[in-house]
């Protein structure tokens, strides 16, 4: 699938396009992340100077990996200020298909959390943190080997 734009349908004012296409294009289909649903998109396209510009919003639906606790969870994507240029160079057609995959790629976190949106505690949130009834470890004692190197 590819979301190409044909130049001469464009008029001077500009094209206004809205709706979807398949997420297959964003070839993400793995055990951390992988879409839910189609791209959904409401783009600006116009000509100038002998290239074409497309501004607009992207969005479509993840499905992610919490690195913290494993589990799965959606979350909406959202590109408000997507953008790109291109030189025609004398074509009929542009494909924005690799710029809209870009852009919704980097939108991507990193290190997704499942309470990202603050709606839910991670289970594994506090795993790691000492109880009450614990003390807590001195560190002091770390740097005992460090005090007794001669420099």
């Amino acid at each position: 699938m590819t979301m190409k734009v044909h130049v001469l349908q464009i008029p001077p004012d500009g094209l206004r396009l809205e709706g979807e296409e398949p997420s297959e294009i964003l070839e993400l289909d793995s055990d951390r992340a992988r879409s839910t649903g189609p791209i959904q998109y409401a783009l600006d396209v116009g000509l100038s100077e002998g290239g074409l510009f497309a501004t607009g919003t992207l969005a479509v639906g993840i499905e992610c990996q919490c690195v913290r606790c494993l589990e799965n969870f959606r979350r909406d994507l959202r590109v408000d200020d997507f953008a790109c240029q291109m030189e025609l160079e004398g074509r009929e057609t542009v494909d924005l298909t690799e710029h809209v995959r870009e852009d919704i790629l980097l939108t991507l976190p990193a290190h997704p959390h499942c309470d990202w949106d603050g709606e839910k505690v991670c289970k594994a949130q506090f795993r790691d943190a000492p109880s009450e009834a614990e003390p807590l470890e001195d560190h002091r004692d770390v740097w005992k080997g460090l005090d007794k190197l001669k420099l």
